[in-house]
C-alpha cells in the first residue's frame, strides 16, 4: 500500500528517462519536451502534443481531426481544456528543469476556463506558469510543498483567441 511518500508511476517513469540527461549545468528543454510529452497515457490516447518548452512557458497542440469535434463539428471544449492543462504543466516543467527529478506531486487544484468562440483546425495552447515563491523553491535543496498558478491562451491557426484557461496547482518537491 502507497505511504504517499512515492512518486506517481508516470512521474518515476519520467524521472528515469530525464536522469540520463547528461550535465545538469543547462536544462535539455527538447529532452524535456519529449519525455512530458509522452508521460501522460490519456494525453497520449487523445492525441494532444507538446510542440515546444522552455523555461516557463509551453505550447501544446490540438491536432486537425474529427475525433476531436464536437456534435456540432467545432473542437470540443474537453479537448481545448487538455491542451490547455498539457501546455501549463509544460511550463511548470520548463520552469522547474533544475529540480525536476525532485517533483513527487504536481496536481490540478482548480480551474476555470473561458470560451469566447467556437474551434476549427488544429488549435495551440500556450501556457505560462507563475508562483511568488518559485525562484527560491528552485534554488534551495530542501523538501517543498507550494502552489502555482497557471494560465492558457487557446488560438486558431489564424491567432484568434478561442479560449481563455486559468489553473491552480499544487506541488510537492522532494530534497535534493
Amino acid at each position: 500500500m502507497p505511504t504517499g511518500n512515492e512518486s506517481a508511476p508516470g512521474i518515476a517513469a519520467a524521472q528515469a528517462r530525464l536522469s540520463t540527461i547528461p550535465g545538469a549545468a543547462a536544462p535539455d528543454y527538447e529532452q524535456i519536451r519529449r519525455t512530458v510529452d509522452t508521460v501522460v497515457p490519456f494525453v497520449n490516447l487523445v492525441g494532444v502534443r507538446m510542440v515546444e518548452l522552455g523555461p516557463g512557458s509551453a505550447v501544446a497542440e490540438i491536432p486537425e481531426s474529427p475525433r476531436m469535434s464536437n456534435h456540432l463539428g467545432t473542437v470540443h471544449a474537453g479537448a481545448l481544456f487538455l491542451a490547455a492543462e498539457v501546455a501549463c504543466a509544460g511550463a511548470f516543467s520548463g520552469i522547474i528543469a533544475p529540480r525536476i527529478l525532485h517533483v513527487r506531486t504536481f496536481v490540478l487544484r482548480d480551474t476555470k476556463a473561458t470560451f469566447f468562440r467556437p474551434g476549427h483546425g488544429r488549435l495551440r495552447a500556450e501556457g505560462t506558469v507563475s508562483s511568488p515563491v518559485l525562484a527560491e523553491v528552485i534554488g534551495r535543496r530542501t523538501e517543498e510543498q507550494f502552489d502555482i498558478t497557471g494560465k492558457a491562451l487557446v488560438r486558431d491557426e489564424g491567432g484568434a483567441l478561442i479560449a481563455k484557461v486559468d489553473l491552480a496547482y499544487f506541488c510537492w518537491l522532494a530534497a535534493a
